[in-house]
This record gives structure tokens, sequence and C-alpha cells, in this order.
């Protein structure tokens, strides 16, 4: 995947099949769009295009609406190349370029800069100027300038109410502030993946024997307080690893913790980057009267966390 920042200069592309989206999460129903535009690019021998934009750009135009992000730039760029999208473009979230009405952006964007022969969109696609183009206007002016649309049918997944709903980034935040992190893993396609540095915390886990390494995180949406079983990626590899989030009640903590205790792990950890990725709720948050209580708990947690499989899957 090629990966271009910005939009000044005109773009390497004669043609293109398009989609365009903050695609933050890069979960099923992107997914779905990312492959109708590539079977579309590949039928006219074209390459299939991105466009994305950093950062979001409530983040620029109603920052107190902005979303909690599901992905880290990088990470996003990982995910989507799994996806096999040929060119992404990120383009800054500048005022001026927010300002854009649904016909220039469609003129200038998508025409002017990747010339695009194909447009492919899920139903509920906003573009331009407070977001007030849509795929029927993509369609209006398609015959005049040459290009065809596709609106891509969303993806939907049941709850554990029997439910169905629409995936969407918004839907995964919610189930994941519910700690439903085995339903965002079906939506996502793979499970959720925390992105932070590890660094110096109390030691208190080392002292009860199961030492834990400790992540700040940056801007990623954290899931609910509560015990997780999941994997933490260490320089590519895996470990199967117990995850607590909250703030140590039995210590009288205050501030909330993000920390794994990694199995059969030994080595040093401090000032890597490491992925937590959720699999499965164990338990929630509570104070235990002792420590003792408290260390035979946990090692009835990782004894859950060893019936998973030794690494992520893919198939949810």
């Amino acid at each position: 995947m090629k990966v271009i920042y910005g939009l000044d200069d005109q773009l390497p592309l004669e043609r293109s099949v398009l989609t365009i989206g903050n695609f933050d999460g890069v979960h099923r129903g992107h997914q779905r769009i990312i492959q109708v535009a590539l079977e579309h690019a590949r039928a006219i021998a074209a390459p299939a295009a991105l466009l994305t934009f950093e950062p979001h750009p409530l983040n620029v135009v109603r920052p107190d609406h902005a979303p909690e992000r599901l992905t880290l730039p990088d990470q996003k760029l990982e995910y989507l190349e799994h996806t096999g999208i040929d060119i992404t473009v990120v383009a800054a979230s500048t005022k001026s370029f927010l300002s854009l009405t649904p016909e220039q952006f469609i003129r200038d964007i998508i025409v002017g800069r990747f010339r695009a022969a194909h447009v492919v969109e899920g139903v509920n696609f906003g573009f331009g100027r407070g977001r007030k183009g849509s795929v029927e206007t993509l369609r209006q002016l398609a015959g005049e300038l040459t290009y065809k649309v596709d609106v891509v049918e969303p993806v939907e997944q049941q709850l554990e109410s029997g439910e169905r709903v629409r995936v969407s980034s918004s839907m995964i935040r919610q189930v994941l502030g519910d700690g439903q992190v085995a339903l965002a893993a079906r939506a996502l396609g793979r499970p959720y993946a925390l992105r932070g540095q590890v660094v110096t915390g109390s030691s208190r886990g080392h002292k009860l024997g199961f030492p834990t390494a400790n992540l700040t995180i940056g801007e990623q949406l954290i899931p609910a307080e509560g015990v997780y079983a999941g994997w933490s990626i260490v320089r590519d590899k895996c470990y199967l690893s117990a995850i607590s989030i909250g703030r140590t009640p039995t210590f009288e903590g205050t501030a909330r913790q993000v920390e794994a205790y990694l199995l059969d792990f030994e080595g040093d950890l401090y000032g890597l980057t490491i992925d937590l990725q959720f699999f499965q709720w164990l338990r929630g948050q509570r104070k235990f009267e002792s420590a003792d209580d408290l260390v035979r708990q946990i090692d009835e947690d990782v004894g859950r966390v060893r019936g998973l499989p030794p690494s992520p899957t893919m198939d949810l």
C-alpha cells in the first residue's frame, strides 16, 4: 500500500476507484466497502484509492463533540494495508479543506485530484461543508463528470439481546464502553487493541507474584473498567495476558490504570510500545478484604486466560 500525505500536489493517478471516510477502527463495514472498491478497481485495471482524514473532522469543527479514537493513525494505516487497498491518502482536516461545498469537493478532490472513475461509499456517507453532501449528491453530478457511484449496504451485527444493529464506529465505541469486547471484536473482525508505552508503575503486581506491564494510553478509547482476557503483542510476539483496567480499589487507588500480566513472559518491557488485544470480559473490579484474597482471584483469572487460543484469531 502506498501512503500519501496531503492533497496539495496532483496525485499520481490517471484514474482510480475511490472510497472516502474517516475509517476509524477499519471495522467490518469499512472492510466491505473497501472490498467492493477493490473489485471495481480490478475490473477496470485501475488502482483502488482511499481518502481519510487526520484528525477526525469533528476535532476541528466541533471539538467538544469529537469521538474518542478506536485507532491511532499508525494503527489505522496498518489495518488498511491488510485490506489490500492500493493507495491511501491522508488529508489534513483543516478548516479551509472542511469548508469546501459538496460540489467543490466533488469537482476539486474526487475528480480533480483522484480522477475517480468510480466512487464507492456506504449509505450514510456525508461530505463537504457541514456534511451536507450525500450519496445522492454524488449521483447528481455523476453523469456530467463521468464517474459511477456504488452504494454499499451496511454490515449488521447481532447483539446479545438478539437485536441486529448496523456495524459502525459509534456502535463499537458504545459496546467497548460497556465492556463487551467480544462483541466489539466481531464487529471489527479482530480483537480491539490498545497501543501504549510501558511505564514504571507501583510494582505492587510484582510483590503479589504477578508482575504487570503498566501502559500509558494516548487518545484511544479505553474499555470499561474490569478484568479481561486477551493478548499482548511485544516485538511481533504474542503472549496470553490478563488485562486489568481500573483504580486498584483494594489499595484505595483513585487513578485509572491499564495494566497487563503477560503469561510466560520473561524480560524487561519498560519503554516498549505494545498492543493489548481484548478478547473476553472476565469480571468487574471490586475491593478485596486482603492481598491474599486478591492473589487467589488473580490466580483464578490467569487460569481462565490459559484457556484462550495461544494467539489472536481473525476468525471471530
